[in-house]
Order: structure tokens, then sequence, then C-alpha cells
């Protein structure tokens, strides 16, 4: 090999200069380390190491840590990974898509995880909560009727984020051991109160979730 192209011992292998290749190596390298560790447990530069580019490349691409950590959250909470698509069966789905993602053998959730462990730094929290709001809220809100889909859609994050954190992060074993058809019936009765929006009182369709028939 020609020395003057050998890399040296410590120093990351140069990529090929393809900008749109290494954005999106560094912004893999990112999901990953700020998944894993959170935003105050990782830096630029093992971020950087991890894509096999130098921290200054980080930099002239992202501008910080923070733009980084931005188009990160964007990157991560973008795709649909629980909320259904079909307005018809929004209820149905997602509970289905949750039961099946928090199970004690799936594959962790990374959205979640890099909320969890990054909201503790307080500007971390805001960009989370702007991607969240911009992404799954919206994604949401769009697809439910009525009035207050803002609200709606929030609370139904509310009982997905939290039935993810009891039954992955905390394992209680009510939510482990239950029986998914009976997890999920559950589940959809209560998204129905929020997501299947009717002119009746909001007591009238708790109790018509509670007593609906199971399939």
């Amino acid at each position: 090999m020609n020395s003057r192209t050998a890399p040296r011992p410590g120093v990351p292998a140069k990529r090929a200069r393809n900008a749109a290749d290494t954005k999106a190596a560094i912004l893999q390298a990112a999901v990953t380390a700020f998944t894993q560790h959170g935003y105050d447990g990782v830096g630029v530069r093992e971020i950087a190491q991890a894509a096999g580019v130098t921290a200054m490349l980080v930099n002239r691409y992202f501008g910080s840590k923070e733009g980084l950590f931005a188009q990160t959250v964007d990157a991560a909470f973008a795709p649909r990974t629980v909320v259904g698509e079909d307005p018809r069966t929004l209820s149905r789905a997602t509970a289905e898509t949750l039961v099946a993602r928090t199970a004690p053998d799936a594959e962790h959730l990374d959205p979640f995880l890099l909320m969890l462990r990054s909201v503790p730094n307080p500007r971390a929290a805001e960009i989370v909560r702007a991607g969240i709001e911009r992404h799954v809220g919206a994604h949401l809100a769009a697809r439910l009727n009525g009035a207050d889909t803002g609200e709606r859609a929030e609370l139904a994050l509310a009982l997905i984020a939290g039935t993810w954190l009891m039954r992955t992060v905390i394992g209680t074993d009510a939510l482990r051991e239950a029986t998914p058809t009976l997890l999920t019936d559950q589940l959809q009765a209560m998204l129905d109160v929020v997501i299947d929006h009717r002119d009746e009182p909001t007591g009238s369709r708790v109790r018509r979730a509670r007593t609906a028939p199971r399939a």
C-alpha cells in the first residue's frame, strides 16, 4: 500500500468524498449513539469516530452537537413505527402494533429509548418535544375527525408511551405476561375513547368501550 494513502493508527479511515453518503453515515452513527447513551452521554468526537469521519466534518455538516441531535430526532421519529395509517382502523392497528413491538422478545423501539435517555437535558427535551409534535403528533392528529384533534392525539401518544415504558423498560409482570389478544382489546378500547370521535358524552363512550364484545 502506498505510504501516503495508508491511514495512521487512531485516525478514522477516510470515506469517499460523497456528501450525501457521509451525512447518512454520520446520522446513522448518531441515531445509534444517542439511543444507547442519551444526549449527555456521548459527544461529537465519539459519533465521528463511529462514522469514520472527523469531528470537524460532523460540525461542518450539522453545525453543532445540538444541530446533529435535532436531525437525529427527525430521523428517528419520522418513520411510522406504531401509529397506523388508515383512520378507519387506527385504534385497532395501533393497539396491535404496540402489543407486538413491546413484547418481551421484540426488537427495541429506538425512538422511545432515544427520548427516555435524552430528555433529562432540558434543551434535548425541547428538541424531542418538537420532533414528536412535528412527526408523530401531527401524523396522528391529521387522521382524527371532530374537535380538539391535537389534544386527543397527544393523549393517545401518552397511552402509547406509557404502555411502552411500563411493559418494556420497567417490565411489570401484569403487562409482560398479559395475553396479547386481551391486551390488544383493552388498548383498543382506551384508544377508541380519544380517537373515535362521536357526538356523545365521554362517559358513554367509555362505558361502550368497556362492554364492547370481543371478536
